[in-house]
């Protein structure tokens, strides 16, 4: 029975996917604590880290030659630079730690990112969509990070509108207007996804 279950959870992988600022960070930390067969899976990135993100447990920080030596290696399984010079990549030796753990990985991705790991498992990739209620709201939890210059808050609004047209390749959909409301929507399919 129990090597059933590891059967069942061996190669499955949940995606939650944004446009940047609409919250799905901290619905990523919301389910792994809710649900221990869940493990996240730490991107890397060639970007500086922000204040109070660490290495190795919110992302991998690494240079830009290293980055792309991993490319030529086929060591990602989705990379893009989703800014000019700022490349993200999904390691595939992640997937590997936490199926060997006998978890679900839980990727924290952009859309394309996510897209492209859905064309690669199709059958084991479930995704959450999250969207912010409007661009306005969006704007104003970037501008709150303090993290953005007017250029790159101009870059990720820009980027932001073109995700929102990809919401109707997701299944599920979650609108981030209430925090507390979108985690228990987010409980609620996850459990059902986990139970199949």
């Amino acid at each position: 029975m129990q090597q059933e279950q590891e059967n069942k959870i061996y190669k499955k992988i949940l995606i939650i996917t944004a446009p940047s600022g609409s919250g799905k960070t901290s619905i990523v930390r919301h389910l792994i604590k809710k649900f221990p067969q869940l493990s996240f899976s730490v991107s890397s990135t060639t970007r500086k880290p922000r204040p109070k993100e660490k290495e190795g447990v919110d992302y991998h920080f690494i240079d830009g030659d290293i980055f792309k030596k991993m490319i030529h290696n086929k060591e990602f399984l989705e990379w893009e630079m989703v800014y000019e010079g700022k490349y993200y990549g999904t390691p595939k030796s992640e997937m590997s730690r936490i199926w060997g753990m006998g978890k679900v990985p839980v990727l924290d991705l952009d859309v394309k990112g996510a897209i492209h790991v859905q064309q690669q498992y199709p059958v084991n990739t479930f995704v959450i969509f999250i969207q912010a209620p409007s661009l306005e709201t969006l704007k104003e939890r970037l501008q709150n990070r303090g993290s953005e210059t007017p250029e790159s808050l101009e870059a990720r609004l820009n980027k932001s509108t073109y995700e929102m047209t990809f919401r109707k390749n997701f299944e599920h959909i979650i609108v981030n207007d209430d925090f507390d409301k979108a985690c228990k929507e987010a409980e609620s399919i996850v459990n059902t996804f986990l139970k199949s």
